[in-house]
């Protein structure tokens, strides 16, 4: 299908979220992929993760830009030729990508029950403020894991924690938006949150 949602977050910021619902042929059809990605496309195992990835070229395409314009650095993040900065993200049948002037982040995830089993792995201060008996657990645990996400990739540093380093305020799923703290190697970097939930899965994303 087109794409599934296109949002503003402000004059400098665009989120564009694809619903994979092509086969992978007619994802690859149109594109024109450099030849280390259609490298990377063919040795892919899954099908899954093949249009995940087409689907992010189409994502592009939608910003005006092409496969080509993309590149990734040494610690896998990904950069625009252009200087703008970009985050990407695929999740079983959703893709995201955010392009902004500032460094930002994004993560699709899909809202699963055994999130529960790893969530003493990535948090620690959430707990305060969390309720295991809330219907809105699993929903609350997947947006935080989707932030923490996002904000590793805004900073691609090895050695980063999501436990240790990272820290989300207080939030309701109704608000959609919250404020997270990075806090690592003795300084506290601020990021504004917003958030929201599709089809069962979840989409996160910071800017400064």
């Amino acid at each position: 299908m087109p794409l599934y949602k296109s949002i503003s977050v402000n004059s400098q910021t665009t989120v564009k979220i694809w619903k994979i619902e092509e086969s992978y042929d007619d994802l690859m059809q149109p594109l024109d992929l450099k030849p280390n990605s259609l490298e990377r496309v063919l040795g892919m195992k899954s099908e899954l993760h093949q249009r995940g990835f087409l689907s992010v070229r189409h994502l592009l395409h939608e910003f005006g830009y092409t496969d080509q314009d993309l590149f990734y650095d040494e610690n896998g993040k990904p950069h625009l030729r252009d200087g703008k900065h970009i985050s990407i993200t695929h999740s079983f049948t959703f893709s995201g990508v955010i392009v902004s002037d500032k460094e930002v982040g994004i993560d699709i995830e899909k809202q699963r029950d055994k999130i529960t089993i790893i969530a003493h792995k990535f948090v620690d201060y959430e707990f305060n403020y969390l309720d295991d008996s809330a219907k809105d657990y699993i929903n609350e645990l997947t947006v935080i894991w989707c932030i923490k996400e996002s904000l590793y990739k805004l900073f691609a540093t090895p050695g980063m924690l999501f436990k240790d380093h990272f820290l989300v305020i207080p939030f309701t799923i109704e608000e959609g938006e919250t404020v997270a703290w990075i806090d690592y190697n003795g300084k506290k970097h601020r990021y504004n949150t917003a958030f929201l939930e599709f089809e069962g899965f979840t989409c996160a994303y910071v800017v400064p």
